[in-house]
């Protein structure tokens, strides 16, 4: 094996979205748009308030809600329903639109 191989890892699959304007596409036309779970503080809740929502963040294992743009579509934020380890997608929904959770993440 050469030092090329030895860099390169084995096949791997891309996340396949399914935007309910454009259909289904591939990962690289949309951004993470950041933990769709977690609510902004009130304006005036204070410094502290705003230090913990920016910064500290779970790190969690299975069933997660996130915020991803389509950059290279429609533009439009979804919510989407990813486990973080195998990168299943359970759901994809407009923002207004209920959210469908697997029950392990709630």
């Amino acid at each position: 094996m050469n030092a090329a191989q030895a860099r390169i890892p084995g096949p791997t699959e891309m996340l396949r979205i399914q935007c309910p304007h454009c259909g289904c596409r591939d990962e690289t036309e949309f951004r993470y748009r950041g933990d769709a779970s977690i609510s902004r503080p009130l304006a005036d809740a204070g410094e502290a308030a705003f230090v913990h929502y920016v910064y500290h963040r779970n790190n969690p294992k299975g069933w997660h809600v996130e915020w991803w743009l389509h950059v290279s579509g429609c533009r439009a934020v979804l919510r989407v329903v990813r486990h973080t380890v195998t990168h299943e997608i359970h759901s994809v929904t407009l923002p207004q639109e209920p959210v469908d959770i697997p029950w392990e993440a709630r």
